[in-house]
């Protein structure tokens, strides 16, 4: 039988054997499938691979990741901006992307590097100018990302792109949770083991069904985009040889090592 979209899954997406895979994550390793979620026709294999046998990849493979800014009332405090009226939504190429366990890099050159934990949803199906109420129908499920910021870029240029641009400041992982209430998780950020962010997604200013109702209205989102929904405060840079986490409730941990270019 085929495993239809939405299905209760640890989705997560590997290299193995010359091959991209889905899976889905179990304890004991990951049981590969064969199709993709976003066709319907995902169907499970009886091989389940030991963890150390596979390579991790980011959870998605997006056409684009939008971004929320200033999504929680706190952040904005720490930086110094007003409440946003309407979401500020911004893009990072999918050359930022890697997955769990890789490391991010910081480039040359750059003063500040920061972390942003942030609950990141990923789009099941084509979506144009969906309303509000029927969101959930055009959602695959939930991952963690982590929106690497060059903050002294960030202030010296005013725009986001070069700032949030960069190869490797993106990590998106390390799977993919449909049966979630996004607005009822904890989420937590540590750098070296120190807690740095410990927030809850109810207290986004704009919620996941309004970020992509508005999204879609600006923007036709594709199969397997992702949508970031903004950090909480306690942001803060990150140095060589830190390893930052993310756990958000529900999904798992997000675990990434930091390293110079």
């Amino acid at each position: 039988m085929a495993l239809k979209q939405g299905v209760d899954l640890r989705l997560t997406r590997f290299y193995c054997l010359g091959r991209i895979h889905w899976g889905e994550a179990l304890e004991e390793g990951v049981r590969s499938l064969e199709g993709t979620p976003f066709e319907g026709n995902m169907q499970p294999t009886d091989h389940i691979l030991d963890w150390d046998a596979v390579h991790p990849l980011p959870a998605s493979n997006p056409t684009k990741i939008v971004c929320a800014g200033s999504n929680y009332r706190e952040h904005c405090r720490e930086m110094g901006r007003p409440v946003p009226e309407y979401p500020k939504i911004f893009l990072k190429p999918p050359s930022t992307l890697i997955a769990d366990g890789d490391s991010i890099q910081l480039p040359p050159n750059v003063g500040q590097v920061d972390y942003e934990g942030e609950l990141a949803v990923i789009i099941g199906r084509k979506t144009r100018n969906v309303s509000s109420p029927d969101v959930g129908k055009h959602i695959l499920g939930y991952s963690i990302l982590n929106d690497v910021t060059a903050r002294d870029i960030q202030k010296k240029d005013a725009l986001y792109t070069r700032a949030k641009g960069f190869d490797t400041f993106c990590p998106l992982g390390p799977v993919i949770v449909s049966d979630l209430n996004p607005a009822e998780l904890s989420i937590t950020t540590t750098v070296n083991g120190e807690v740095r962010q410990n927030s809850h997604t109810s207290e986004m200013i704009f919620n996941v069904n309004t970020l992509v109702s508005y999204i879609s209205s600006i923007m036709t989102l594709e199969p397997g985009d992702v949508i970031s929904t903004g950090t909480p405060s306690g942001v803060g840079a990150l140095n060589s040889g830190d390893t930052v986490s993310i756990t958000i409730e529900g999904i798992g941990t997000l675990n990434n090592p930091v390293r110079d270019a």
